[in-house]
């Protein structure tokens, strides 16, 4: 099974099953004779990879990609982009007493009805956030691309539970800011936010339960002018993309939903001349307008659900049987995606970007 979106020229397929051999992206239409720094990928697919301090799964995957196509000498050939990740860490004996059962929260049932039973329940399958490893790998690769076209982008814990943490500055954001967090155990802007939060991680540990929170990420070094109209906006693209992260519920860009109970003379970014630029004294729009980037910082935030996966029972149904059921889920989950989650959705907006400019 695998999954494919197209964006322009550029399109990016998924493959794979949480507890399957291995899973993987293909990315087609890069541009030939990109030089990529493996080492860099590592690094950036590392951020992905579970905590040792309880604040996430135990599952423990090398996640060390191989490219087996587009890539020669260190650069890329123009060739589709092909790489690999093996599963060397499954425990799908954990799974072999609830296959019948809808997990709460998981696509177990929609899953079943759509490929009429013969879709692996393994672990979500190809419905886990296991997959999300290709999709960073992916936007690792973009990343060094964009790097060198003057494209910076970060990603930081905005909220965990009620736990807050600083915002990116939607005007004066720059890329030391956005490259700052990504050196933090917990990528947060405040100090102060990484105590609290692991604050939370561990009560709803402790209490067999999950949180989710809110993720905010950016990008600067977008020149005006990118992006299209209606359906084909920068807007969209990134959405689509960032809601092919399995825990992803909502997305908003700039003000976002607090623009609903602005007037519009707030709501409007006022322009002004800096030297030869044109910027916004304000940056609600999140740099973009009529779906195309205005030059301002590029800014959104994604809303992540808490894990489904909990180890209290839960009121469910055996769709086999058809018949009503508890379930109790064992196996090792996050009590908290959103830490790990922070890179997919830095990968998600390097891939979007990436695709206006291949």
């Amino acid at each position: 099974m695998s999954s494919t979106i197209k964006l322009g020229n550029l399109s990016l397929s998924v493959f794979g099953e949480s507890h399957g051999p291995a899973i993987g992206a293909v990315i087609d239409h890069l541009p030939a004779g990109e030089e990529l720094n493996f080492d860099k990928i590592l690094e950036f697919m590392a951020r992905r990879a579970p905590k040792k301090d309880g604040t996430s799964t135990m599952r423990s995957e090398a996640d060390t990609p191989e490219i087996i196509s587009g890539f020669f000498d260190g650069k890329t050939t123009g060739e589709a982009l092909c790489a690999v990740i093996k599963n060397n860490d499954q425990h799908s004996k954990d799974y072999s007493s609830i296959s019948e059962f809808a997990r709460p929260g998981h696509a177990d049932y929609t899953g079943y009805v759509k490929y009429k039973g013969a879709n692996d329940l393994r672990g979500g399958g190809h419905f886990s956030g296991r997959l999300t490893a290709p999709l960073v790998f992916a936007g690792a690769v973009c990343s060094q691309i964009l790097e060198k076209r003057g494209i910076e982008t970060g990603a930081h814990i905005y909220s965990i539970g009620k736990e807050k943490d600083a915002s990116f500055d939607p005007v004066n954001l720059n890329a030391e800011q956005l490259n700052s967090v990504k050196k933090r155990y917990l990528p947060v802007i405040d100090g102060t936010a990484d105590e609290r939060m692991r604050n939370v991680i561990k009560s709803v540990r402790e209490n067999q339960d999950s949180v989710g929170g809110i993720i905010e990420c950016g990008a600067v070094g977008i020149e005006c002018g990118i992006g299209e109209p209606i359906f084909d906006g920068l807007e969209n693209r990134i959405a689509q993309l960032v809601f092919g992260i399995p825990a992803v519920k909502g997305i908003e860009f700039g003000a976002g939903f607090a623009a609903a109970s602005l007037f519009g003379s707030e709501n409007n970014d006022e322009f002004y001349m800096d030297g030869n630029t044109v910027k916004t004294r304000t940056n609600n729009a999140g740099g973009i307008l009529g779906g195309i980037s205005n030059g301002m910082p590029l800014i959104f935030r994604a809303a992540i659900k808490p894990t489904p996966s909990v180890s209290r029972p839960q009121n469910t149904v055996n769709f086999i049987k058809k018949e009503n059921a508890v379930i109790e889920v064992k196996g090792r989950h996050d009590p908290c995606i959103v830490p790990r989650a922070v890179p997919c959705i830095e990968a998600a907006l390097n891939i979007a970007i990436m695709s206006f400019l291949c």
